[in-house]
């Protein structure tokens, strides 16, 4: 709940703070991608290879993912988004 907190102050998120992460949830993340981490394509909620390489970028330049981005959202890369997440601040 805390991310999608901090994507309705960032990135325009409105869907619900229920702690599932649903398509409203990825929109909102796909905005946030596509303004600074050059995700290319439309903002539809879908998690694709754009998407998880865009989100790579993101945890490589601010998170210390040092894994291949490849748009393949392994476990290099689902470390590093739960350190992301980790060092959101408090509520």
């Amino acid at each position: 709940m805390r991310v999608e907190i901090k994507m309705a102050e960032y990135c325009g998120y409105t869907g619900a703070f229920d702690g599932l992460p649903g398509i409203e949830s990825w929109k909102a993340a796909q905005g946030g991608l596509m303004e600074y981490w050059d995700c290319p394509g439309p903002i539809d909620g879908i998690v694709g290879p754009d998407t998880i390489k865009a989100l790579q970028r993101f945890l490589a330049e601010r998170h210390g993912y040092t894994g291949t981005i490849d748009g393949i959202a392994g476990p290099e890369t689902e470390a590093a988004f739960a350190r992301a997440v980790e060092t959101l601040p408090p509520l």
